[in-house]
């Protein structure tokens, strides 16, 4: 008999949210940098457990917004809380909450969502810390479980999908039992070459970078041809973002190239351009046109 849940997973940037989708579904759906608030729209992602499907929501970090693309992104958080069979909010070993765990909380009690903690990096501290974060956010929340995990390691994940499995409800599932993601190809290869920003470049100017897939075709042989431009908001953010003699932008396109043929089974012809977009992320026709759009 087949069952079926839909699971939000919401917390601070940088706390690990699209590590546990990735380790959850065994492949990369969702892309991850060491910089916070890689993940900018609801990723949906695909687990099956035997006759259970789980259907992932991985959101951006709830933050303090100061573009209209940051207002997106706490928005997205604000509904996907709410109508779903569980959320779980992932906090890090640390026995304190910060604005950020405390808008989410103040979320939880306005939608009476169930809800698990999840708290992650526990392969970074010692057992006995857990003891104080369990404590202080017992008192906040009325959580159903708890589970410390490390997504990077794998610790702990068997545990939270015994708990998640008792919010699933016989019925139909929701997608295709093949599918991992709901995003399509040339989405997912556009984040990959956004995860490649956040990686190869400092401070500031990846996160004002969105990237578009102006082309996806597929040759007789199998190879596909891709052609990407990257968006940047100044002219020197542009120079940067190229490289001495092309050097960044050669680097940027080979580790895309290589994640985006691992993730489609086939060779792919990468081509990348950068231009220039100044403001985009206050601009609600650019938002709008690289796909952040509240529904």
């Amino acid at each position: 008999m087949t069952k079926a849940a839909m699971i939000t997973i919401c917390g601070r940037p940088n706390v690990g949210k699209s590590t546990l989708t990735n380790a959850l579904v065994g492949e990369k759906v969702a892309i991850v940098s060491p910089k916070p608030q890689t993940t900018r729209n609801r990723i949906t992602a695909i687990v099956e457990r035997g006759e259970t499907q789980f259907v992932l929501m991985d959101t951006p970090g709830i933050h303090k917004p100061r573009t209209k693309l940051g207002d997106y992104m706490v928005n997205v958080v604000r509904e996907s809380v709410a109508d779903v069979d569980c959320v779980l909010m992932m906090v890090e070993p640390v026995a304190s909450i910060g604005p950020q765990e405390e808008a989410l909380l103040e979320r939880l009690r306005e939608t009476q969502s169930p809800a698990i903690l999840v708290i992650n990096k526990i392969d970074t501290v010692e057992k006995g810390r857990l003891l104080e974060v369990i404590a202080l956010y017992s008192v906040a929340y009325d959580f159903d479980a708890v589970i410390p995990v490390s997504a990077r390691t794998g610790d702990g994940l068997d545990e939270l999908l015994d708990e998640m499995e008792k919010y699933a409800a016989e019925g139909p599932h929701f997608f295709p039992d093949d599918m991992i993601t709901d995003q399509p190809e040339r989405q997912i290869c556009a984040e990959l070459v956004r995860e490649k920003l956040l990686r190869c470049l400092d401070k500031e100017i990846p996160h004002g970078t969105a990237v578009e897939v102006t082309r996806f075709s597929e040759r007789e042989n199998g190879v596909v041809d891709i052609d990407v431009t990257i968006y940047c908001e100044k002219d020197s953010h542009k120079g940067i973002v190229i490289g001495k003699k092309g050097a960044m932008l050669k680097k940027i396109g080979e580790l895309a190239r290589e994640d985006m043929e691992a993730f489609l089974g086939t060779k792919v012809f990468l081509q990348t351009w950068v231009k220039v977009k100044e403001n985009w992320r206050d601009s609600m026709a650019q938002l709008r046109n690289f796909g952040y759009q509240n529904e």
